[in-house]
């Protein structure tokens, strides 16, 4: 993975409980703010998508390069 796609999956992870958790006061929330742990949720899935995705490509690429080497 990336560092900046790690950098922005921490920033999510830290978002999950701050969801949940005043981080003014530090107590539980009453309501808590439900539209922040679900983007969360979201960004981090989506950001394991696309790595899993590029690193595919990437495999694909390398095993393309050592076939055609390989050929000749």
């Amino acid at each position: 993975m990336d560092k900046y796609l790690l950098v922005v999956m921490g920033i999510l992870m830290v978002g999950i409980p701050i969801a949940f958790v005043s981080p003014t006061t530090g107590e539980i929330r009453d309501q808590p703010f439900i539209p922040l742990f679900y983007a969360s949720i979201g960004g981090i899935i989506v950001i394991i998508v696309y790595s899993s995705y590029k690193q595919k490509k990437a495999t694909q690429k390398a095993n393309r390069e050592r076939r055609r080497k390989s050929k000749k």
